[in-house]
């Protein structure tokens, strides 16, 4: 019935045929249903039909469609049309009631229209929607609504300026609001707290969105931001600082006083009306004034014993100070000469760190060089199984059963330095129990080793993951077989919901279960942009069974919790008294959290067709992601063509798109049909795929041709963008820029004992028996804590048995490549330095 209604409309017939044609086909319709025709009472007939509810104008936020709405009395038919053409009539929702106090039918029409629709047209013309209602009289059309896509640029076209304003004078702030849709609306904050012109009448905002303080007050110091905001975001500009200043004023003159004993007078005056203030300039000018008096108003005064008086005492001040200097002298020698060796003197840490053929500054150090490392601490024999040295019954275990199988019979030797090890018979040993079945198989991203008490470290090289073993981590007595290795994100499925996303590598250590007397230090990447204010970011685990927990929210951290994490820029450090299964995951509290992609462009090395590829990869911005994507395209014999970009991601719902430009027309031109290439949103946010990446196919005219420029762009709608300028010969690769530039980490997958720490060991004892100890004048751990930037950790690090050993711990786990000795020998003088004017002072103080 409708698509010959249509019909008849196309054709160009009279709605007269059409109302004589529905007088003889009559079908009655009630409830929800997608027919729009019914025949009307005989009464109805001669009534055109009016809109009780017409489509009204919306905005689309974000990926949500909106609904448009009309409503019409009397009508037999109702459909909507946008931008010229009739919306399918599948498409309409119709709902058809009576109106009880008239008896006239109504019909009521609902359509969706998506944010997909509106883009197709976007740039060419708005998009509009409006209803087309008959009756057997007439037509009716209803207004037009206009669907717009709402957002709100990041960027300020003005942004307030910071103004230092005499006090009274007027202050304008000007500030002209980022590009939105609907525009967006303004209001000032001063110091967070927003500003209300009706409460205070001394503000003023104009029209054009500038604010005007009328009358400067002292009160009106602050910070002062602009802040704009419509239905998708709010933005805060720079803030600017408002200084009111007050410059001083002279008082009146007081009264010339009495002539004195010198025949002169005087009088003064203050700079109080009113006194300079926050900046303000003082008083110009003199304070006092002398004038001598005549020879009649001088008085007659006697001199003598009153200046003699003056003189006795100021020698007598003189013998006092030099007696009290004298036994200040005689008490800081005592002190010099009965001070032991401590690291409060800075020349034991350089000593340590000196070497063999320097000698130190002070004598009274020079045992420090004569300390050497006892190596038949770092070197233990021991048989069969991994159980405590003369403890059979201190095995270590779970309750699902043994963590590894006894190692083979023989001797086995702990060594100091690099340990020689097997991956692929450590990877096969594993898999064969049961908690480990669902380990990555992966050679290439797994490391292990044998550690005591002693410590060391694991790395994965070229991923940025590695596991520090404190000294004293492991137990005396017990020895453990422990590896480190990445999973990939296909094989371990995390529920991630809502905004969730991963924002690091999935990373196992273990075996799990085993008893560690301290935390060790799980130190990986992370693609977040590192700021707590948009992100809640949880620390999950895997359990025995499995699942997935979550043991940890960042900035929410407990002293009791045996997680702790340092979020730096790109890595995580992770105190942990557990091993197992982690990853970050990070919850967006709204679209200003942005996650890091790395962009990364491949093409073939060789090509001998007219066709001619680019592949552009879009990854999380970890060194783990990047390794796997550079051994594929090895593999393919890909080449790498321009230096990575980063691209901040934001949590915005907005696509990924790539295109490219400026080529050549007369020798290069482009397969792909459309303008551009697009990644979904949910697509990179999820995390699910570790990389994606699109194609760009090219096509040469000529065989002959080998150079190739171009732009590539990559931006997210609404966001931020980059752009590769490429300008290379497709026939040979004189690029400075390869894959064997980027892979160059070659250090060592494990290392047991000292060789695995910069700080000496015994130096390191010196130095937490030194700082532990809690000193009034803050020469301790807390002070080295500041130095080292760890200001926010105190609460955590005042819960350890020694605070100064987790800080050298996190020392070393993020400086074990390039780390400088020096720069913390440096830190250790300057504490030293400090710490010497203690020695002043009496034994107790301190």
């Amino acid at each position: 019935m409708p698509f010959l209604v249509g019909h008849f409309v196309r054709c160009g017939l009279c709605a007269k045929l059409l109302v004589l044609w529905l007088s003889f086909v009559g079908v009655t319709c009630t409830g929800t249903e997608h027919a729009a025709t019914a025949t009307q009472p005989a009464a109805f007939s001669d009534l055109l039909p009016h809109f009780l509810v017409e489509p009204e104008d919306e905005f689309i936020v974000k990926n949500k469609p909106v609904m448009l709405t009309c409503r019409s009395t009397p009508a037999t038919q109702i459909y909507f049309k946008c931008n010229g053409e009739w919306v399918h009539q599948d498409d309409h929702l119709i709902v058809r009631t009576v109106d009880p106090a008239t008896a006239l039918p109504v019909m009521e029409v609902t359509i969706e229209i998506t944010r997909q629709q509106v883009e197709k047209i976007f740039g060419l013309d708005e998009y509009w929607c409006q209803c087309v209602a008959w009756s057997t009289t007439g037509t009716q059309k209803s207004q037009k609504a206009y669907i717009r896509i709402a957002y709100l640029r990041k960027n300020f076209e003005q942004e307030p300026q910071a103004k230092e304003v005499a006090l009274d004078q007027e202050v304008s702030l000007r500030c002209h609001p980022p590009e939105g849709v609907p525009q967006p609306e303004v209001e000032w904050q001063r110091n967070e707290d927003v500003i209300d012109p009706q409460s205070d009448p001394n503000f003023f905002i104009t029209a054009d969105h500038n604010l005007v303080i009328k009358k400067a007050r002292l009160a009106d110091t602050g910070n002062y931001t602009c802040v704009a905001k419509n239905i998708v975001a709010r933005r805060k500009s720079n803030s600017a600082t408002v200084l009111i200043y007050v410059d001083g004023g002279w008082s009146e003159w007081s009264k010339w006083s009495p002539c004195g004993a010198d025949c002169a007078m005087w009088r003064s005056r203050e700079c109080t009306q009113p006194s300079p203030g926050t900046g303000g300039k003082d008083c110009q000018g003199l304070d006092l004034q002398s004038l001598n008096c005549t020879s009649e108003q001088c008085p007659q005064t006697v001199s003598g014993a009153e200046d003699v008086a003056l003189y006795v005492g100021m020698v007598a001040v003189a013998l006092c100070l030099t007696l009290l200097l004298i036994i200040v002298v005689l008490v800081y020698r005592r002190k010099k000469a009965g001070l032991d060796a401590d690291v409060a003197d800075s020349s034991i840490l350089t000593t340590g760190f000196q070497p063999m053929g320097i000698k130190p500054s002070k004598p009274e150090n020079s045992h420090l060089l004569t300390i050497q490392p006892d190596l038949t601490t770092t070197t233990t024999s021991y048989q069969g199984t991994l159980r405590a040295r003369h403890d059979a019954t201190g095995k270590f275990s779970m309750t699902n059963g043994p963590l590894l199988d006894p190692l083979p019979k023989g001797s086995h030797t702990l060594h100091n330095g690099k340990l020689n090890s097997d991956p692929a018979d450590f990877v096969s040993r594993l898999s064969t129990q049961s908690y480990f079945k669902t380990l990555s198989r992966d050679v290439a991203n797994t490391s292990y080793g044998t550690f005591n008490f002693l410590g060391g470290r694991l790395t994965i090289p070229n991923t940025g993951i590695s596991l520090l073993i404190p000294p004293e981590a492991i137990p005396r007595g017990k020895i453990y077989e422990i590896y480190l290795t990445v999973q990939k994100k296909e094989d371990l499925r995390l529920p991630l919901a809502g905004c969730q996303t991963l924002l690091s590598p999935v990373v196992s250590c273990g075996p799990p279960g085993v008893v560690l007397s301290r935390p060790v230090i799980l130190s990986m990447d992370q693609c977040s942009d590192a700021c707590l204010d948009n992100w809640a970011i949880r620390l999950k685990k895997q359990n025995y069974e499995g699942a997935w927990e979550d043991v940890l929210l960042m900035g929410e951290e407990l002293a009791s919790d045996p997680y702790y994490c340092q979020l730096e820029a790109e890595t995580c450090q992770l105190f942990s008294e557990q091993l197992g299964t982690f990853a970050l995951v990070g919850e967006s509290l709204h679209m200003g959290a942005a996650k890091r992609l790395r962009l990364v462009l491949f093409s073939d090395a060789y090509c001998s067709t007219l066709e001619y590829n680019i592949r552009v990869y879009c990854m999380d911005d970890t060194q783990d992601v990047f390794k796997e994507v550079m051994q594929m395209e090895r593999q393919l014999g890909g080449r790498l063509i321009d230096e990575p970009h980063m691209l901040l991601f934001k949590d915005s719902y907005h696509n990924l798109r790539l295109s490219i430009h400026d080529m050549p027309q007369a020798h290069w031109r482009s397969k792909l049909l459309a303008g551009y290439q697009e990644i979904p949103f949910y697509h990179i946010w999820n995390g699910s795929q570790r990389y994606l990446h699109c194609t760009f196919t090219l096509e040469r005219l000529s065989l002959g041709t080998c150079e190739l420029t171009c732009q590539l762009c990559v931006w997210q709608v609404e966001g931020e963008g980059q752009s590769f300028s490429l300008d290379f010969n497709i026939a040979k690769d004189t690029r400075a820029v390869d894959s064997e530039f980027l892979l160059m980490d070659t250090s060592a997958t494990a290392l047991a004992g000292p060789s695995a720490f910069q700080i000496p060991y015994l130096i390191r004892q010196k130095i937490c028996s030194s700082l532990d100890t809690p000193c009034p004048k803050g020469a301790d751990w807390r002070m080295l804590a500041q130095r080292l930037k760890l200001e926010r950790h105190m609460s955590f690090l005042a819960s350890k048995a020694s605070p100064t050993s987790a800080i050298l711990d996190l020392w070393e786990a993020q400086h074990f490549h390039g780390g400088n000795i020096n720069q913390l020998a440096a830190v250790m003088a300057d504490i030293g330095k400090q710490e010497a004017m203690i020695f002043l002072v009496s034994d107790g103080e301190c």
